[in-house]
């Protein structure tokens, strides 16, 4: 997919502080990801839950929200730290599609906030009983067993599909939920770029940033070597070296980049 350059001119400041770059850690277009488009969209139509996962910076978050213009019927959550934060991100999306049983309990967002965390969720679940939608809960982090059973009490009393978007398969990132998603079938995950795609992107982002240096060719080498394909770490890398603070004459100052780098990136999950 063609990036659009607009995506990038927000980025590329140099009088920032650059420890902001960590804001900027994921890549605003999504690049040669078709096929995993297209099978998150299946999965997605077929009103399944899954997981996915994959590491930080690989684009989950980008991919999913790329889709919902696509599936209306999912419900979005951005935080889905605990269950009640759950039901009342639900709650809002339900009011956006104008669902007919929110809006005469809730009336608008205010109406929600003022709800009870119990009067919320039976609002909520009568609501998703009646409708056809499928919750995608992005974010999710070692989530506590109340999520985990209001999350059963979704896909199994109101036939809802939660989607649970983290960073791994394993128990330290799923938590709780990880029984409802055991079978493999049930996982899908989204990896770092190969070489040859990671390559490219990388070439993509210096065209588009207009980043120059003597040792450019070097810089994208070692850029590739750290970044291990994860486009979230190619981007905040490349960025990282439009700022003074790592450049002398036309050269990139490689080795304090990637300490700064390694000190403030949030690390994939690594040896699995």
């Amino acid at each position: 997919m063609t990036p659009d350059k607009r995506h990038l001119s927000r980025s590329h400041g140099t009088g920032k502080n650059p420890q902001t770059y960590r804001k900027m850690q994921k890549p605003e277009f999504i690049f040669d990801r078709e096929e995993e488009l297209q099978t998150v969209k299946e999965r997605l139509l077929k009103r399944k839950p899954f997981l996915l996962h994959g590491p930080a910076g690989v684009g989950k978050t980008l991919l999913i929200r790329s889709l919902l213009p696509q599936v209306p019927t999912v419900l979005y959550c951005e935080n889905s730290a605990t269950a009640q934060v759950v039901f009342r991100s639900v709650a809002q999306s339900l009011l956006k599609r104008r669902d007919a049983r929110v809006e005469r309990s809730c009336r608008n967002r205010d109406g929600i906030r003022a709800k009870s965390a119990v009067s919320l969720k039976g609002i909520v679940t009568d609501a998703l009983r009646e409708g056809n939608y499928s919750i995608v809960m992005d974010h999710v982090n070692r989530p506590s067993q109340s999520l985990a059973a209001a999350v059963r009490e979704i896909i199994g009393r109101c036939s809802t599909p939660v989607i649970a978007v983290t960073r791994s398969s394993h128990m330290e990132d799923t938590g709780f939920l990880q029984p409802l998603y055991s079978d493999r079938s049930e996982k899908y995950e989204l990896k770092n770029l190969d070489c040859d795609v990671a390559e490219r992107f990388a070439h993509e982002i210096v065209r588009q940033a207009g980043l120059s240096a003597a040792n450019i060719g070097e810089f994208l080498v070692k850029v590739l070597e750290f970044s291990e394909g994860n486009p979230g770490a190619i981007l905040s890398m490349l960025q990282m070296a439009k700022y003074p603070k790592y450049r002398t004459d036309e050269h990139i100052k490689i080795t304090p980049l990637y300490i700064d780098f390694r000190m403030n990136w949030v690390p994939a999950v690594r040896g699995r």
